[in-house]
């Protein structure tokens, strides 16, 4: 199945019964075009029906990120209605796609924005140490709506209200992401995905059918509050964004202050 795959590795052990899925763009900070969305639910629904994967990791390809969310240069077409609106992101993550075998994310370096969508439906996170979360889109005139109200199911609220609000100003550290029950294991710098793949490999040991209800259960604890809150999110959206030309003007703002450092 890799063969094909252009923005997203596949690789499965059947002796461990454990499937490695990779964001490999990495000179884009495994930012997420349109073709990756399109590969990841390919590759989620392959899963589904490959009976001897039993457990999933979830990594980025170098040690730059995990994910830096949506593509900025990505043209996401948009209906003119204001009353819909697309948001490919949406149906990035396994459980968006029925996917409930459990998936465990590894985590080295960036994971800001959009990355929340795939961490979100990640059923816990290892990270290295030098792993790094931040979320910028208030700095950029942007509504910071599901993401905020993924994170808001794993961490505090007022860790989730800081992380959002203080935009690209500040990055809550692996250690802290530690502390406030974001990670569940922190490793040394590099060794995420050894980590992560270990655990994988130990649930993948136990029975699948108790395994994956088990991860049906968990996520049924959370899908009702998620559903109420997801449903308030378009209207939050469409009234709190800048229009884009304002938004790109102020990535390119940004971009120019970084180049003159």
């Amino acid at each position: 199945m890799g063969a094909g795959v252009n923005t997203v590795g596949l690789d499965v052990d059947e002796e461990t019964g454990v499937a490695v899925v990779t964001l490999d763009r990495p000179a884009r900070l495994n930012a997420v075009d349109l073709e990756m969305v399109r590969e990841l639910g390919e590759v989620w629904r392959a899963l589904r029906f490959d009976d001897t994967v039993r457990a999933v990791v979830l990594t980025g390809a170098g040690e730059r990120a995990f994910c830096t969310g949506i593509d900025r240069d990505t043209a996401v077409p948009q209906p003119s209605s204001p009353y819909m609106q697309d948001d490919p992101l949406l149906a990035v993550g396994p459980k968006a796609r029925d996917l409930w075998k459990p998936v465990v994310a590894a985590v080295e370096g960036m994971a800001c924005g959009g990355a929340f969508y795939l961490l979100g439906e990640c059923d816990f996170l290892v990270a290295g140490a030098g792993a790094a979360f931040f979320d910028p889109h208030t700095t950029y005139g942007m509504v910071s709506a599901y993401e905020s109200m993924l994170m808001a199911q794993r961490m505090p609220y007022g860790e989730v209200a800081r992380m959002a609000l203080m935009g690209a100003a500040e990055r809550l550290s692996a250690r802290r992401a530690y502390e406030v029950g974001l990670v569940s294991e922190l490793v040394e710098t590099g060794g995420a995905l050894a980590a992560a793949t270990d655990r994988a490999a130990v649930i993948a040991g136990y029975p699948a059918e108790a395994v994956q209800g088990t991860v049906r259960a968990l996520w049924a604890a959370r899908e009702a509050g998620l559903a109420q809150a997801f449903a308030q999110a378009p209207q939050l959206i469409a009234l709190g964004n800048l229009p884009g030309a304002r938004q790109a003007e102020l990535f390119a703002a940004r971009r120019a202050r970084f180049r003159t450092r």
